[in-house]
């Protein structure tokens, strides 16, 4: 039985996953913006490396999102919409 921070974690690294592909954005842009290796960033992605508030911020600034979006537990059906529904460049993913 997984624990309730379990679940949490994982809707969170799910939510930074959705944003980042709304974006068009690739694991390696978002690892080269976080001065990461794909590698790494691919294990937050998947939920098994614990990341610090800074770096969620750091994520949040990245994809152009509040922080309160990736920490966001209602899934796809606010966030997407939300994204949707704003003026916000989409696509690119060039340094």
């Amino acid at each position: 039985m997984r624990s309730i921070n379990d679940l949490k974690t994982k809707q969170i690294v799910s939510n930074i996953r959705k944003i980042r592909e709304f974006r068009n954005y690739t694991q390696d842009y978002l690892s080269a913006k976080l001065r990461i290796s794909q590698n790494a960033y691919s294990k937050i992605e998947l939920g098994y490396s614990n990341v610090t508030l800074n770096r969620l911020i750091e994520i949040a600034e990245i994809l152009e999102v509040e922080l309160a979006d990736l920490l966001c537990l209602d899934g796809e059906e606010t966030i997407i919409p939300k994204l949707s529904g704003q003026k916000l460049k989409q696509g690119g993913g060039s340094l």
